[in-house]
């Protein structure tokens, strides 16, 4: 366990495509949000859900916040991880991801320590690290909560939409 790390589970999106709540969603007989949580609950010093219905998460015994930008998708979400976790750094993970991997964010946050970055980010194989393209995974990244805070929330101020439309303005690493 890292004592530095939260983990925040973002449980916030609408859910459109779907009809109904992902993160509760059974996957081989157990709700998504449940499979992350036991893959990579043991990594961090805390653990927390970002959601706009929090009563759908009564049942888990986490502290669940609701955005902070309410209407203004991943980016808002993003910035309400970074805004309710307590800890220096900060490893957001999508509800949806039932096969997370620790590993691989054990590696993110020794590399965001060793390199003092400000964010690993997992980019696809091949993809171009350069933010305009869409070969990043921000919502299995780990970030460093002192710096990129602030730079997300002028980002939403400024009215850009795109999670990673502050990449640009910090050092953020490519993780392939």
């Amino acid at each position: 366990m890292n004592e530095n790390l939260s983990l925040v589970i973002q449980a916030g999106g609408e859910s459109r495509r779907m009809g109904q709540d992902k993160a509760l969603k059974p996957f081989l007989g157990r709700p998504l949000i449940n499979r992350v949580i036991d893959r990579l609950g043991h990594l961090a010093g805390e653990i927390l859900i970002t959601s706009n219905h929090p009563e759908n998460y009564t049942h888990l015994p986490l502290k669940v916040y609701p955005d902070q930008f309410p209407g203004r998708g991943t980016l808002g979400g993003l910035y309400t991880a970074l805004a309710s976790a307590a800890l220096p750094l900060v490893a957001v993970v999508a509800c949806d991801l039932p096969f997370a991997s620790a590993a691989m964010l054990e590696a993110m946050v020794s590399l965001l320590e060793a390199e003092k970055v400000d964010a690993v980010v997992p980019c696809w194989e091949g993809e171009s690290h350069s933010p305009a393209r869409s070969g990043w995974e921000p919502l299995h990244a780990v970030y460093r909560r002192k710096t990129c805070l602030p730079v997300v929330r002028v980002s939403l101020e400024a009215g850009e939409w795109k999670v990673i439309d502050w990449f640009p303005r910090l050092q953020v690493r490519p993780f392939s």
